[in-house]
């Protein structure tokens, strides 16, 4: 009765597609119409930690095992995380999860508290690119691999990038992006990260690839680029602004200005929203600390006040989708040795995380963006998209 009288009167704002709910054997209905999924609570979850995050509260249901859905993870996700803006966030209760320090030692232990997680984890779902950002699908068929490939080489054309130009990238990851550019058309590259696992697979591959005449890669905060003295005729970033925080969007923008060279193109790609939003609790707790996506207005208006040219921006969202789940797909083939790295719990957390991410995507609740600015006028560059 207490379920019935709580939980089910909570759920129902959820009616969007109809679902089922199983609490102590008993099975509710959720909106009109054949379920879609059924959600099974082996423990019932409070009405107050709902209030206070429902993201949270199911988010840790599901890692515990006290909530599994019925069938495939994915497909409920897609039908339930459109309604996200109807989740219930108390965010005063939560201050300290949702507004952390963007001080650098804090943001630091932030980044390296996602990726430093293991190389070897990564290796087991990710390509061989080893590339953590959004492919880019060209063909129907296109293999993961291939869409990693196609991503690094689109931006590199956008870039318009010539031989011998230097190249800056911010948040480098393991470093594809900067060996594509120095073997296919010789820049000089600099990539920066706060990871140290990063960093180490990076400077392994440039040994490999006897690319040490042209690329060198650094553990450093993008706040410290200006003081290194160096311009740039190019800088791209793929994936690394949600980390800076809010309040720093503009000073990130102002490092870039600093380090471009006048005239210079910086393409910079990133998870956005429609609107500007302080983020998600449980990806906040467990997946990103500290992560915050911008608003694609916000970002174009940092832009503006550093004096960059907007040139283009193209919206990449369902390609993300894409990648996503052929990351979960590679995620679950490998599911069993990633239980003798992990507890059950990041198991079922990892799970969650690339499921939800790629259902949000297709519902639009999070976008991602390529926005390609000058500084400055640069008069030079093809009047029609030369890419």
């Amino acid at each position: 009765m207490l379920e019935e009288n709580v939980i089910i009167p909570f759920l129902k704002k959820f009616d969007q597609y109809p679902f089922s709910v199983k609490i102590n054997g008993k099975e509710y209905r959720i909106g009109d119409g054949e379920p879609e999924f059924t959600v099974d609570f082996k423990k019932p979850v409070s009405l107050t930690s709902l209030m206070t995050s429902t993201s949270l509260a199911l988010g840790e249901a599901y890692m515990d095992g006290d909530l599994e859905i019925e069938g495939d993870l994915y497909y409920a996700l897609d039908h339930f995380l459109g309604q996200m803006d109807r989740f219930s966030t108390d965010e005063s209760a939560l201050k300290k999860l949702m507004f952390p320090s963007t001080g650098k030692k804090n943001q630091q232990k932030e980044v390296q508290s996602h990726y430093d997680i293991g190389n070897d984890f990564y290796r087991l779902w990710l390509d061989k690119t080893m590339s953590y950002s959004c492919g880019y699908f060209l063909h129907e068929d296109d293999s993961l691999y291939q869409a990693q490939v196609n991503k690094v080489d689109y931006i590199l054309k956008k870039l318009y990038r010539k031989k011998g130009m230097s190249l800056l990238d911010i948040g480098c990851g393991w470093g594809f992006l900067l060996i594509e550019a120095a073997k296919k058309y010789g820049v000089h590259g600099m990539g920066i990260t706060l990871s140290q696992e990063q960093y180490k697979e990076f400077q392994k591959r440039i040994d490999e690839e006897h690319l040490g005449q042209l690329l060198t890669v650094e553990l450093m905060d993008y706040r410290d680029i200006p003081k290194c003295g160096q311009k740039f005729d190019r800088i791209v970033s793929v994936g690394m602004v949600e980390h800076v925080g809010r309040d720093n969007y503009q000073l990130f923008m102002d490092c870039a200005r600093e380090t471009l060279k006048p005239g210079g193109l910086f393409l910079l790609h990133f998870i956005s929203a429609l609107k500007e939003h302080t983020g998600d609790p449980w990806i906040k707790k467990y997946i990103f600390p500290g992560g915050v996506v911008p608003s694609l207005r916000e970002m174009l208006s940092c832009a503006a006040e550093d004096g960059f040219h907007t040139m283009d921006v193209e919206n990449l969202r369902l390609h993300y989708n894409r990648t996503l789940l052929c990351w979960e797909r590679n995620y679950k083939e490998h599911i069993g040795e990633v239980r003798k790295m992990f507890d059950e719990r990041f198991v079922r957390m990892w799970d969650l995380y690339l499921s939800a991410c790629a259902a949000t995507f297709h519902n639009g609740v999070i976008d991602i963006h390529q926005a390609l600015f000058t500084k400055g006028t640069n008069n030079e560059l093809p009047t029609v998209r030369w890419y």
